[in-house]
């Protein structure tokens, strides 16, 4: 079994926004909707400052409170590689999913389902990189098997130090920052 995942580095992005763009494209987004987005996060006291932008979406935990909270069984783990996934047929829009989410990435298509990031599982059951990692210019974003200690994201995880967003949240999400 695989569990798929993401390493982004935040040392690179620089908030170009070719993965917001690309996502868009790549799945027929309607306007002013979008799966993933960029936030640019300052901390420190001046001057010393530091600021971290990164790209954010789904983070397709492994323990998934939108699936867990989905009435119709809609919001589902898809079997390859633990994506999670929203059967649009079977979702009734009912904002469940949307609220359980502790990372904001759901949100109510204008055609009234739960939409989010499906890591463009279709393309990625062929062979390809999800739209955003394909476009991004300064190859900040890594995917792939979380799972298998020889791929290039598990290697990254492993070597550098990372932070995942509200950790507190128990959802154990797959998409880690590299620092």
């Amino acid at each position: 079994m695989s569990r798929l995942g993401m390493a982004i580095d935040t040392r690179k992005c620089v908030g170009c926004m070719d993965c917001v763009v690309a996502c868009k494209t790549e799945n027929n987004l309607p306007e002013g909707f979008d799966r993933d987005w960029i936030t640019t996060e300052v901390s420190g006291s001046f001057p010393n400052l530091t600021m971290q932008i990164r790209t954010e979406r789904c983070n397709h935990c492994s323990d998934t409170p939108c699936v867990s909270c989905c009435p119709t069984g809609a919001s589902h783990i898809h079997d390859f590689g633990g994506v999670v996934l929203v059967d649009h047929d079977l979702c009734i829009g009912c904002k469940a999913c949307v609220a359980s989410c502790p990372y904001d990435a759901r949100y109510i298509h204008p055609d009234g389902y739960a939409d989010k990031c499906t890591f463009c599982i279709h393309r990625v059951e062929n062979g390809e990189d999800p739209a955003c990692v394909s476009v991004c210019p300064t190859y900040c974003m890594h995917f792939g098997d979380l799972d298998d200690p020889n791929s290039e994201v598990s290697k990254l995880v492993a070597s550098r130090k990372s932070s995942v967003q509200h950790p507190a949240a128990g959802t154990k999400p797959n998409i880690f920052y590299l620092e």
